[in-house]
């Protein structure tokens, strides 16, 4: 035990290690499945070698933006005594981490759709188990890549900073270190957004186009090998919900472990571990959250063709839940002193884990939610479907009521989790309740990964005109595919919203205000700016997909008009145009919304100060998390409702099927929803978080200005704190 106390800081990188092993043995697992026949191959290689291709053209402009910032960054951190030059390395590090997290996610999902695929001409419990073992690569890589690089370089910063100056793990020294690492975080949700933005517009701009001239107008299937569009509409499943997403919840992960680390540094703490412990904490639960998920995914599987797929995965992700929490109490246990206080707040260990079992609750109600506002066969879906009846346009009405309705519930929840996690431990409780939820990503992301790849192997399998007891079994898959995407993104909006009022927190802490006063008329002012910010953020991502879009409509109708024999299979389309336009497009379209979550809080910080940009995050804050879930739910609810008329659905009394008029009117409330729940929608946790980050860096830039202290001898004011240089100002009648 005494052992363990010593050297706990680097047990945390050896559960990274693990899931990186694990990440490996799976990985090597659906490599040697069967890929199937040459056709299938040669479908599988053009989707793999488009998203390829994509990547490279993203990274070349990515690796301009890094190098940019990472100077910037570099010279800001001579600026400060409690930043460094070294914060640079940082960022680089978490920048290409976020990256390669979202390249492993997408190697193997090109490799897993197309043996899902043959898997499915045997049994669906066999195509279930290579989808969801290629997902939980990416889970286990994503969460393994973050455990470990931030234990890492917690380490290295710890020891360079604080262990050997000898210096208080409470003072300024570990404030620098942890500055420090939150370039890391800065790095990954930097990277992460443009990932995610350029990867919606990618693959929405291919699947409206799919849509459109394909099913609507020439009346085949979006995946039909004759559809000009199709490859690109594959490809983009892996660019965006693979890849983005990989990026995306690596950086929210990362984010959630920093913003209690940052406020754990506040919490004086008498313990066994250097007083330390409220700072490895978050970082302890999230490697046994780690741990308990490769459990639990041992658990997701059926034996029969009628087993429930749905009731599979939620066994999985609940087992980790419920493993986890049990495991995070004998850690706080173990770790924590009796008593803790934060900002004169007092708790107990005991309030720690309760707020850690309200972060679950509240994961584990917003998934709950967001699958019965999303999947087939219930009431706000089947509204939809009845609404379709009348037409293209009480289609799109339902779609948005829908989405609308779909906010109330877990803003409830969400609601009832900040006041509860902040009633139990002050605002650790809240940082360290978001934790608690994020401490299984790496089984939701394995949840998440398993959907496109079932997306994929359907393509593949119409592509290959196989039987069509094959596609059944893939549709199967990518009907519960679209639900879990949905709670997904409704997880990482819900974990958005608790680490962004974590980060908030921290931010006031070290720019040296109090509070918010929004009487203040510039303060009032920031909030209704910080309040737009996630509608400009929308309209410029969901024009671009508009923009892109168009230009693969024309194309697509195109090759149509001129390459005689496509529809009779007598004539090869030309995917690779389509392929280059989707790439093009998103690659220019991606740069002003992520510009946006960059420079606003830059422009506003050292322009207005500390408290008017607290107003403008905390606008962004609400607003964001509203349109979040509005648009995701809203979009996921259209697609399951537009996938239902392939089964055939009841609307009063008469059964509509595929190609019908209300078919159509769903195709384009699909059209519709799909910017919404691909490209802007998803996107609104990473703006939230990157611009509290981007503010926490800048937040010793921007603190009262300490040389209007003057009258306060150098060396009492190099010790204080900003609070208390605000009190000795007024002290000193330098301020009133």
């Amino acid at each position: 035990m005494e052992f363990l106390q010593t050297n706990l800081i680097y047990l945390i990188p050896v559960f990274g290690v693990a899931g990186i092993l694990v990440m490996l043995a799976k990985s090597a697992w659906v490599t040697k499945q069967d890929a199937g026949d040459e056709n299938m191959r040669t479908l599988a290689g053009y989707i793999a070698d488009g998203a390829m291709a994509f990547l490279r053209a993203e990274w070349k402009v990515l690796f301009y933006f890094a190098v940019i910032a990472a100077i910037l960054l570099a010279w800001s951190g001579t600026l400060v005594e409690t930043s460094s030059p070294v914060i640079a390395i940082s960022f680089l590090v978490g920048a290409f981490t976020s990256a390669f997290a979202g390249y492993i996610g997408m190697n193997i999902a090109t490799k897993a759709n197309v043996r899902t695929t043959q898997a499915a001409r045997t049994s669906l419990a066999k195509a279930l188990k290579v989808s969801f073992t290629g997902g939980s690569v990416m889970g286990f890589g994503v969460a393994g890549l973050a455990v470990l690089g931030l234990g890492s370089l917690f380490i290295v910063f710890y020891h360079m900073y604080v262990v050997s100056q000898g210096a208080d793990v409470n003072g300024p020294a570990m404030e620098k270190a942890l500055e420090v690492l939150a370039g890391f975080s800065l790095g990954a949700e930097s990277i992460a957004l443009f990932a995610r933005v350029g990867g919606g517009i990618y693959t929405k701009a291919a699947d409206v186009g799919a849509d459109l001239v394909g099913k609507v107008e020439a009346g085949i299937p979006e995946d039909d090998v004759r559809n000009p569009a199709t490859i690109a509409d594959n490809v983009g499943d892996n660019v965006g919900d693979v890849a983005g997403m990989g990026a995306d919840l690596f950086g929210s992960y990362v984010a959630t472990i920093l913003a209690t680390m940052v406020l754990g540094q506040e919490i004086v703490s008498n313990d066994n571990f250097g007083g330390i412990a409220p700072i490895l904490l978050p970082m302890l639960i999230a490697g046994l959250g780690l741990i308990f998920s490769i459990v639990a995914a041992s658990f997701v599987k059926i034996r029969n063709e009628t087993d429930s797929v749905q009731n599979a995965l939620n066994i999985g992700n609940w087992s980790s839940i419920v493993l986890t929490a049990i495991a995070s109490y004998f850690a706080v246990q173990w770790l924590l002193p009796d008593t803790l206080t934060i900002r004169n707040v007092p708790f107990t260990k005991n309030d720690v884990f309760f707020s850690i079992l309200v972060g679950l609750v509240v994961g584990t109600l917003m998934s709950i939610i967001t699958e019965y506002y999303t999947a087939m066969g219930k009431r706000p879906v089947l509204s939809i479907i009845k609404q379709s009846s009348t037409g293209h346009a009480t289609n799109i009405i339902g779609g948005l009521s829908v989405g609308m309705e779909s906010t109330v519930l877990p803003i409830l929840v969400l609601a009832g989790g900040i006041y509860g996690s902040f009633y139990f431990a002050g605002l650790y409780g809240v940082s360290i309740a978001a934790a608690g939820m994020m401490a299984t990503t790496a089984m939701q992301l394995a949840i998440d990964a398993f959907g496109p790849i079932a997306d994929n192997a359907g393509g593949i399998a119409e592509m290959s005109q196989l039987p069509e007891e094959v596609r059944h079994r893939t549709d199967n898959l990518d009907a519960v595919g679209n639900t879990t995407a949905a709670t997904g993104k409704g997880f990482a909006i819900a974990s958005a919203a608790l680490t962004s009022l974590a980060l908030f927190a921290a931010f006031v802490g070290i720019a040296g205000i109090d509070s918010i006063d929004i009487y203040k008329a510039d303060v009032l002012a920031g909030l209704f700016v910080g309040g737009m910010i996630p509608f400009i953020f929308s309209s410029l991502c969901i024009s671009a997909v508009g923009r892109a879009a168009m230009d693969m409509v024309q194309e697509v109708r195109r090759q149509f008009r001129e390459i005689p024999g496509i529809m009779e299979y007598k004539a090869k389309p030309e995917y690779e145009k389509c392929v280059a336009i989707s790439t093009k497009a998103s690659i220019r379209e991606m740069m002003l919304p992520g510009g946006i979550a960059l420079v606003v809080p830059l422009i506003v910080g050292f322009t207005f100060g500390p408290e008017v940009l607290g107003g403008l995050l905390a606008g962004v804050t609400v607003s964001g998390v509203l349109m979040g879930m509005f648009q995701s739910n809203a979009g996921g609810a259209w697609d399951n409702a537009k996938k239902s008329f392939e089964k055939g659905v009841e609307i009063n009394g008469e059964i509509f099927y595929k190609k019908s008029e209300p078919h159509k009117a769903s195709v384009t409330g699909d059209t519709v929803g799909d910017p919404f729940k691909d490209t802007s929608g998803p996107s609104m946790n990473i703006l939230i978080k990157l611009m509290s980050i981007v503010s926490l860096i800048i937040a010793p830039h921007i603190h009262v200005n300490l040389a209007e202290t003057s009258a306060i001898k150098p060396e009492v004011r190099k010790e204080v704190r900003v609070k208390e240089v605000k009190t000795a100002m007024i002290s000193a009648g330098k301020l009133r």
